[in-house]
């Protein structure tokens, strides 16, 4: 049995591989430069083309590109009309910001469990929660998984709640033939660079319904609008404007938006190459003793931005702490995705306590984000595998 780096012996890796990384290539950088020398380097044409093109990959009615994947969430938490005193039903199995846009708009998050399988939102557990101050619920495709959505959406419908996608990880995914961002009332994007396609920063929100993209631009344009059809006092088109309500300055750049639908040209084959990566970590790891793959939603056709290794905590002497050290030690950058949202401090001290998902909690203390990326080779690969079974060859029972 070879020495763990961790004790002294030779690494897997000479050199770190991380866990994401953007994937650049001449076409993007000159699709940026061509940018930087028009005329427009904000509120121009790529903007609107970009909206445009997201449209046509999801099947949306209507796209608002915006900032960053958290004002995504910000104006469409707004635009579905969340205020003091609303609740709105989430996962804590995600990044802070899904919870935070409904803190930042007056309502509360409530948060249900997770499939302990598919590690997605469990309709039982949202449906448990509903009380007569629900208004919304968040669906996370936590690593790019479709969630449950012909039970969400059954829930919501009984309910009258509304159905918000965050689609952070998923472009690219279908459910049931139908693509990630025509799924929900409203479905945001993020941009960020460990994303399957990248703006640096940047996101989106995707809408069915015109009077939930309005509100939605609205509230990511200072609240100020142009358009003929909205002004309440009538003036001259070529200069007149009005601030209908109090907004945010959540606008896209003309330089990012050229990234992105560059980026967007390559996401047939971004999400081929992830799809095989995960393939052969599931090949590599399904039947192995001391680890725990992923279990599909089934319909999901899944472009996965994460991929998750469950350490099985009953077959081996090392926790997760001890395991995610010695990973390291190989140079092999794993991650954890995430910790519950409600374990933080700034949620404690609203009164959220621990115990309100077990599935969640169980989750976390067993869960490792292994390297999944475009620009992995083979050889990556084979280099995180191999080090998962020389960690695994130390630690099991």
């Amino acid at each position: 049995m070879s020495v763990l780096a961790l004790h002294g012996g030779e690494p897997v890796r000479k050199t770190r591989l991380s866990y994401g990384h953007q994937y650049i290539d001449e076409a993007d950088i000159q699709a940026v430069s061509k940018v930087l020398r028009s005329d427009f380097l904000t509120c121009g044409p790529e903007v609107s083309e970009l909206e445009a093109k997201l449209c046509e990959i999801t099947g949306a009615s209507y796209c608002i590109a915006v900032s960053n994947g958290t004002a995504a969430l910000h104006t469409a938490c707004l635009a579905a009309g969340i205020g003091p005193g609303d609740e709105v039903i989430t996962t804590p199995i995600t990044f802070a910001a899904s919870a935070n846009a409904v803190l930042y708009c007056g309502g509360r998050p409530v948060f249900a469990d997770i499939n302990p399988e598919t590690y997605t939102l469990d309709p039982a557990s949202v449906e448990e929660r509903i009380t007569p101050r629900t208004k919304a619920v968040i669906a996370v495709d936590f690593t790019g998984q479709a969630c449950d959505y012909d039970a969400l959406r059954a829930i919501c419908g009984r309910h009258g709640l509304l159905l918000i996608e965050d689609a952070a990880h998923s472009i690219g995914t279908v459910y049931r033939g139908t693509p990630v961002g025509s799924i929900a009332d409203l479905t945001t994007f993020s941009f960020h660079p460990v994303k399957t396609i990248t703006a640096g920063e940047g996101g989106a929100v995707t809408a069915g319904r015109s009077e939930l993209a309005r509100r939605v631009l609205l509230f990511a344009r200072h609240g100020i609008t142009r358009a003929p059809d909205l002004l309440r006092e009538q003036g001259n088109s070529n200069w007149y404007y009005e601030q209908q309500l109090l907004g945010y300055n959540y606008r896209l750049t003309d330089i990012q938006s050229a990234l992105a639908l560059s980026q967007l040209k390559k996401l047939d084959l971004f999400s081929a190459r992830r799809k095989a990566l995960v393939r052969q970590y599931d090949e590599a790891f399904r039947e192995l003793p001391g680890v725990l793959v992923q279990k599909e939603t089934k319909g999901s056709d899944t472009v996965r931005h994460l991929y998750i290794l469950r350490l099985d905590l009953d077959r081996l002497r090392w926790g997760r702490r001890e395991f995610y050290d010695a990973m390291q030690a190989e140079n092999i950058g794993v991650n954890v995705h995430y910790i519950p949202v409600y374990y933080f401090p700034y949620y404690q001290e609203m009164g959220y306590q621990k115990g309100l998902c077990p599935n969640a909690e169980a989750y976390y203390e067993s869960c490792l984000t292994l390297p999944l990326y475009y620009g992995m080779t083979d050889q990556d690969q084979r280099d995180v595998i191999e080090a998962v079974e020389k960690v695994l060859a130390h630690c099991r029972r």
